[in-house]
């Protein structure tokens, strides 16, 4: 982004709150309510398992994307994407995780606090990472409200009584004023309470397993354990709906109920398949969107900081027209709603899981019926490396690390089965190495276990699919394909313990 672009920005959003006295004279601004679980994937097996009434409230309301996307699948830089209304290769150090997040670029928060909108977040707003060291005055969701705890019903879950605190924004803002108020659950983040269905009256029959899961007892039980949050995560969304109605501010306020990245299993959280980036999306707006309404358009995620600034009357010219776009007009129309051709994902580094804390730098193009992914290091191990140098410099083959995963009992399975033939591909397909490219049909292979790079019936749509994805990179200014293809390994990791790696591949 040039400076030219920066000062617009700047000058347009505070030249707003000039006339904002002037604008809601005519037009009452709509309040925004952006509500983002943390770690959760959309996907037929969890609707079959998962009791969401605040969830589905939104969508009896309002409409609900089956196929949305975040673009990344690591919780910093897809909230950072989701703030600026920017790809993550496209913002710097914000782009990558646990790292710094420069004033230059805006955040859709701070112009509706320029123009005169009472805003906060509670729980988790944007992170890991750290915004202070960038002279930030506030987190970029916005002024923090979690004064307010609770007694949560499992270990893991969070004490933050997320619907008080929305209760104590709302309390503090002045009468008429409009708010804008980001619910960042901490769930369904790791770690599980180990066995918590078991006290929500839940079977192990009842866990319905992705496919690129093996069928056991332990992982189903893990599976289970993930809905549990779910379930209470949802739980607070419920009640903070209802506060919204008890304010009579139900009818004026715009519900985005999303998620950041995944779920943390393997194969899924910090992978660009299926299951790292496709998420839960549901809009409701009052009267103005149509209730009741299902999209099976692709919709990124990208769109969502433009869509609210138009929503609100907010110019916003750093925006380009190769990144994120408004869509509230198909949002309020009454016809169908018309979405992307492709969505565009990448990734950079998320845990502290190599040596020189490298990362495994990704990238995908989703259409309606393929992903085709690029591993720009495909020598590294994708899941992180495997063991670590102990306090006398030397490798530790007790434990395996694959830090890119989540500790887990499913990842733990995995790893102690590694040898059994009936867990290897499960194995293969979340720790062992990747080509430089890969292809999956997901109307055929939604879990992404079948790479059709090789297959000669699939090479046009390879072609087309390479240059399409490197046209859209190219477009967005992406360093990996500039001169400077390795300016994220610089990125300092600011938050987090740092690992000590080998400096081998094998």
């Amino acid at each position: 982004m040039d400076s030219k672009n920066i000062n617009s920005y700047i000058f347009f959003s505070f030249a707003f709150l000039s006339s904002f006295n002037h604008s809601t004279a005519q037009h009452k601004q709509p309040n925004i309510l952006f509500v983002i679980a943390d770690d959760q994937s959309y996907s037929y097996e969890e609707l079959k398992m998962t009791r969401t009434p605040g969830y589905d409230f939104v969508c009896k309301n309002g409409i609900q994307f089956k196929n949305a996307f975040v673009t990344s699948p690591g919780s910093s830089p897809s909230r950072a994407s989701i703030l600026t209304g920017l790809y993550p290769w496209s913002i710097e150090e914000a782009g990558t995780h646990a790292s710094s997040f420069s004033t230059k670029y805006i955040c859709f928060p701070d112009l509706l606090q320029n123009a005169g909108y009472h805003i906060g977040f509670t729980g988790k707003g944007w992170g890991p990472g750290n915004w202070k060291v960038s002279g930030r005055k506030q987190n970029p969701a916005g002024k923090e409200y979690n004064a307010f705890k609770t007694t949560p019903p499992f270990k893991g879950i969070s004490d933050i009584d997320y619907a008080a605190n929305f209760n104590d924004f709302l309390s503090k803002k002045n009468k008429n004023q409009p708010f804008y108020f980001w619910f960042g659950a901490h769930e369904p983040h790791r770690g599980f309470e180990k066995d918590s269905w078991k006290k929500t009256g839940r079977q192990l029959n009842d866990a319905v397993l992705p496919l690129f899961l093996p069928s056991d007892s332990i992982v189903k039980g893990d599976i289970l354990d993930y809905v549990t949050e779910i379930e209470y995560y949802d739980s607070q969304l419920a009640k903070v709906i209802q506060l919204l109605k008890e304010n009579n501010e139900f009818e004026n306020t715009i519900i985005i109920v999303t998620a950041d990245n995944g779920m943390a299993f393997p194969h899924a959280k910090a992978n660009l398949y299926e299951s790292g980036i496709h998420v839960p999306l549901a809009i409701c707006w009052g009267n103005k969107i149509k209730g009741g309404t299902t999209s099976n358009e692709l919709f990124s995620l990208v769109n969502i900081a433009p869509t609210i600034l138009d929503a609100c009357g907010i110019i916003s010219p750093v925006n380009s027209p190769e990144q994120g776009k408004s869509v509230l007009n198909q949002l309020t129309s009454a016809t169908t709603f018309q979405g992307e051709t492709a969505i565009f994902s990448g990734r950079e580094r998320h845990s502290s899981a190599r040596y020189n804390n490298e990362g495994y730098p990704m990238r995908a193009i989703r259409t309606n019926k393929y992903l085709l992914i690029r591993n720009f290091h495909p020598e590294r191990w994708p899941a992180g490396n495997a063991f670590m140098l102990n306090e006398n410099n030397q490798l530790d083959t007790t434990k395996y690390i694959y830090a890119d995963i989540d500790d887990s009992p499913t990842k733990s399975y995995l790893i102690k089965n590694f040898k059994n033939s009936a867990t290897d591909k499960y194995y293969d397909a979340a720790f062992s190495k990747r080509p430089e490219y890969e292809l999956f049909d997901i109307i055929e292979d939604p879990a992404c276990m079948k790479n059709l790079v090789n297959s000669k019936i699939h090479q046009q749509i390879f072609e087309d699919l390479k240059q399409n994805l490197n046209s859209k990179l190219k477009e967005t200014n992406d360093t990996r394909l500039g001169v400077h293809p390795e300016i994220w390994e610089d990125y300092p990791r600011l938050q987090g313990v740092t690992k000590i790696f080998p400096n081998i591949e094998n």
